[in-house]
């Protein structure tokens, strides 16, 4: 179950993250600023942020088989209704409504997890998980540039070829997956104990938690002040995340990027570096942090602070330093993601693990978004200079790192 849901998901960012690698050429070819086109991004972002709110607990309520493969049929369509745009709005429009139907994804994936694993082995299971993204990421950088250095197409085919993957994965995952073990006739024994030895907060007996409404699961989650703490701290994390994912293909790219040389590929090595971050972070918070999530969250955040900030002052044109130095960025601002998803069915339990990834993922992407228009003003604001994305990229981390120490599971 678990490699099938990494399966699917690791062809789901080819329906979102490829975005960044198109902006050049919608720029040069509609005439649009780079604020408006970090606008067009947000807009996907916060209606992904909405959308996982909602399907979080639709996840928890119908289960996460039939919405995971759902999105990943619609997100693929929509993708090739974005090819065709020609106007600022025929764009935002449907990659809004591709937003939604990306947000069927994350939420209920983790949902079907936690409902394989206990909270031993949660942290490896969501690194693997996470892992799976990761790659998505790779997956998602790789086949656009393809796109558009190997096969010499333009922005529109990012859009049109590698969501097929995408369709494919959501069919496969259907056909494999079910939601939970009962579904294949096991049976399982009541999950124990966090860290301490003692049971995890929202854990309580089957009976109460399968009569809760939908209204109370959200309650429950609202209420719960540490999970408020770890929702703010990935927010940022996202704004850091995302800050490289859209962004980082621009400045590889410049201005020429129909004659971009092949430095454009050393994008790639900040995806990689987020994928084997999230595995190594999901690791050590089960092994070594003995399933404490916060400690390693701030240690990962401050460390991408390092990082994405010595990148300002790095030529991309000097490949070796910037090829490292964009792969430890990746690895430590995604690493804690492994860490945050964790937390979820820790703090709330596993029946409720859906609708608090939701609600996580809700606020993780409402700062995305905030990301879109930031960074994009900023960048139209000093001439076109990309480069200004690391500071603020940076200053991003360090926030979420100082947050991430109240976590205090």
């Amino acid at each position: 179950m678990l490699l099938a849901t990494m399966f699917c998901y690791l062809f789901y960012y080819t329906g979102r993250q490829t975005f960044g690698f198109a902006i050049p050429g919608i720029s040069e070819e509609l005439g649009l600023s780079k604020t408006k086109l970090g606008f067009a991004s947000a807009v996907l972002f916060w209606c992904y942020a909405v959308g996982q709110a909602v399907n979080g607990n639709l996840g928890d309520k119908f289960g996460g088989r039939k919405l995971m493969s759902l999105g990943a049929v619609l997100s693929c369509g929509l993708n090739w209704v974005v090819s065709f745009g020609q106007s600022l709005s025929s764009l935002l429009i449907p990659w809004g409504i591709n937003g939604v139907a990306q947000s069927m994804g994350w939420a209920p994936g983790s949902r079907i997890i936690s409902n394989w694993w206990d909270h031993r082995e949660r942290g490896k299971a969501y690194g693997l998980y996470v892992f799976a993204a990761g790659m998505s990421s790779v997956l998602a950088f790789t086949t656009s540039l393809i796109v558009l250095k190997l096969l010499h197409l333009d922005w529109r085919w990012i859009f049109r070829l590698p969501v097929l993957l995408l369709l494919i994965g959501g069919l496969a995952f259907y056909l494999v997956v079910r939601n939970r073990p009962e579904d294949l006739g096991f049976t399982r024994d009541a999950e124990e104990g966090d860290e301490s030895g003692d049971r995890s907060e929202g854990d309580e007996s089957p009976t109460a938690q399968a009569a809760e409404s939908s209204l109370a699961r959200y309650l429950e989650v609202l209420r719960n002040r540490r999970f408020l703490v770890a929702s703010l701290a990935i927010g940022f994390q996202n704004f850091a995340r995302y800050g490289l994912l859209i962004w980082v293909p621009v400045y590889f790219l410049g201005t020429n990027w129909k004659k971009a040389d092949d430095t454009a590929w050393i994008s790639i090595a900040l995806a990689v570096g987020m994928a084997i971050g999230a595995l190594t972070n999901g690791w050590l918070s089960d092994k070594v942090f003995k399933s404490r999530r916060s400690p390693l969250i701030s240690l990962f955040m401050f460390l991408a602070a390092v990082c994405t900030g010595a990148m300002y002052f790095i030529s991309k044109d000097n490949v070796v330093p910037a090829t490292v130095l964009l792969f430890l960025s990746g690895f430590f601002v995604y690493g804690p993601q492994s860490g945050f998803w964790a937390l979820c069915p820790d703090l709330l339990g596993s029946k409720r693990a859906a609708t608090a990834t939701g609600m996580m993922n809700f606020v993780a992407y409402a700062f995305a978004g905030l990301e879109g228009i930031v960074i994009g003003f900023a960048i139209d604001r000093s001439d076109g200079e990309s480069i200004v994305v690391f500071p603020i990229v940076a200053a991003a981390c360090m926030i979420c790192g100082v947050i991430g120490l109240f976590i205090r599971r």
